[in-house]
């Protein structure tokens, strides 16, 4: 038989060993030629759910979505300065794989600029979570506060849109900072803008809770400034890297918890 013909006659059981490669199980012969049914896996006992063990970390790289203004985006500092940049950076020393922010921000942003800018970015989701920031420039402009409730509250659900499972508490919102407390603030009436402030996130911290959403309070920090210079950043307006750290360290907890499956 030349070696031609011995691969014809091998053909057929090479092609049924390729076609059964995980096609499912099979009788295997015993030793006397006769047909014996698989051997049975032996029984294990369930994995109970632990509620106090962390459920496993992703291995694909959690996206963010930070929404918001010149706070968000950075003015006077660095890229890597940024808020969420940090907190992406503190997660990823937790052992997060976390992957560089995405921005929809811009210095100046109202509500509705911020509700328009995230129509012409259509941002894909799911994001494992969305950071939101906005208002100053409400405030600062004297727009309305009934306003700014209706626009805030219709952010918080886009926002909430662009997480996964279109779950709130993948939303992370911030207060507004007190810029009457930095240096440009000296030419203003400083108490007049503190109480402004005050009555705008009375409303952010009202509508976040009726959404399921986040809060972190940064305001008391930022009002630091005028005993600690190194809070405000060269323009004499705008927070510093150092001020933003201290944010991200204050988000933090709250970013951990929507990683960790929203739920807590």
């Amino acid at each position: 038989m030349t070696r031609r013909q011995a691969l014809r006659a091998l053909a057929p059981q090479l092609l049924l060993v390729w076609a059964g490669c995980g096609a499912g199980q099979e009788k295997t012969p015993g030793a006397d030629g006769a047909a014996r049914p698989p051997a049975q896996k032996p029984r294990l006992i369930p994995d109970v759910p632990n509620p106090n063990r962390a459920p496993p970390r992703p291995e694909t790289p959690a996206r963010v979505l930070a929404l918001g203004d010149s706070y968000t985006i950075g003015e006077a500092v660095g890229e890597e300065e940024r808020w969420p940049a940090q907190l992406a950076a503190m997660l990823r020393e937790d052992g997060w794989k976390v992957a560089p922010p995405e921005f929809v921000a811009r210095t100046g942003w109202t509500t509705d600029e911020l509700a328009e800018g995230i129509d012409r970015a259509r941002p894909e989701g799911p994001y494992e979570f969305v950071t939101l920031l906005i208002g100053v420039n409400n405030q600062f402009r004297g727009r309305s506060e009934t306003e700014y409730r209706e626009q805030f509250r219709e952010l918080l659900k886009r926002a909430a849109g662009c997480a996964r499972d279109r779950d709130p508490k993948r939303v992370v919102a911030l207060s507004i900072p007190d810029w009457g407390a930095m240096p440009f603030g000296q030419r203003y009436d400083r108490a007049k803008v503190a109480r402004e402030i005050d009555r705008f996130n009375a409303i952010g911290k009202d509508e976040a809770e009726k959404a399921g959403a986040r809060w972190v309070d940064v305001t008391p920090l930022s009002r630091e400034a005028p005993k600690r210079p190194e809070l405000a950043a060269r323009d004499g307006l705008h927070p510093s890297g150092a001020q933003y750290a201290e944010w991200a360290r204050l988000a933090l907890p709250e970013a951990r918890k929507a990683l960790e499956g929203a739920a807590k």
